[in-house]
């Protein structure tokens, strides 16, 4: 798996055959969410994923983003928002390796604007090219699910990284672990093409994961020039959030603006979490980059 990763990356930067007359700072902007669709486990009504499905298919149709980056995710979760969504696709890998009842990172994208060009996985752990593997404590496998996109109207490359760190308050060592793992993997990418990390991390800004990450990558809501709704993302099906967990990273965009997204369609909770969004502009510098080989069996 890493050669081939190595590989994607290099293919990302070879020059382009295709000729755009826009210039890059004129590109529309692309619009990512964060969405932990909390797992269908809950029995009690209006907690139950058949009680939520419809309501977050519904965010979703409104926010209309071009990529959504989620966590806690089945596969039988992902049929049923296809089956309302019928614009978009889903990848991603279980954190355990194989079958679906288990958690996924999966990665929804509009087909409309998007194709994927390359995409993989990888855990975090001290053997991240294992599927399931388990480090520095974790009780459950930690994974990243990732994509080179390429935007069908202008031909635009980014990369997008989706996690979900550990929960339990004893978990930051492995948070930052985790977070040293990630940043190493975006270091080795092609400086030129922008990237977006999606994620549930698990811990607040502030903390050793925030200013590892921070270090690198920016905080879309702190950068964006206009925000919308609360800070705080997780509310336990609550309404009430008290935490801010949920966040959009970025290397290279920069963030026009940043929702964390309150809507209760039809009065539904579409989940225990808020889920934001970012509209995000291309830097002037990243001009569009090759259909590399690999675009010709782009999802």
């Amino acid at each position: 798996m890493k050669p081939l990763y190595w590989l994607l990356a290099v293919l990302a930067t070879l020059p382009s055959p295709i000729v755009h007359a826009t210039a890059a700072a004129e590109a529309t902007p692309l619009t990512v969410m964060s969405f932990n669709v909390r797992t269908p486990a809950d029995k009690q009504p209006g907690r139950r994923w058949e009680d939520r499905r419809d309501a977050m298919a519904a965010v979703i149709t409104q926010a209309r983003p071009q990529a959504v980056g989620t966590q806690e995710l089945t596969a039988r979760q992902a049929v049923d928002l296809l089956a309302r969504l019928p614009d978009y696709r889903w990848f991603g890998q279980g954190r355990r390796g194989s079958g679906d009842d288990d958690e996924h990172m999966g990665v929804f994208y509009d087909t409309r604007a998007l194709q994927v060009v390359a995409s993989g996985d990888f855990w975090l752990s001290d053997t991240p090219d294992v599927p399931a593997s388990i480090s520095w404590g974790n009780i459950f496998p930690r994974m990243v699910t990732w994509a080179l996109f390429e935007r069908r109207a202008d031909h635009r490359r980014f990369y997008l990284f989706n996690t979900h760190l550990p929960y339990r308050t004893q978990d930051e060592p492995a948070r930052v672990r985790g977070a040293q793992l990630l940043l190493s993997r975006l270091q080795a990418l092609p400086a030129e093409i922008p990237v977006v990390v999606t994620g549930d991390f698990n811990t607040e800004p502030g903390s050793d994961t925030w200013n590892t990450l921070t270090a690198t990558l920016q905080d879309a809501r702190a950068q964006a020039a206009k925000v919308e709704g609360g800070a705080n993302t997780f509310h336990d099906f609550s309404g009430h959030a008290d935490r801010r967990i949920d966040w959009i990273l970025l290397r290279g965009f920069h963030a026009e603006r940043f929702a964390t997204i309150e809507a209760r369609p039809d009065g539904r909770l579409p989940s225990d979490h808020f889920p934001v969004l970012a509209v995000l502009r291309f830097p002037p510098a990243a001009a569009a980059a090759a259909v590399s080989p690999a675009a010709s069996s782009a999802r």
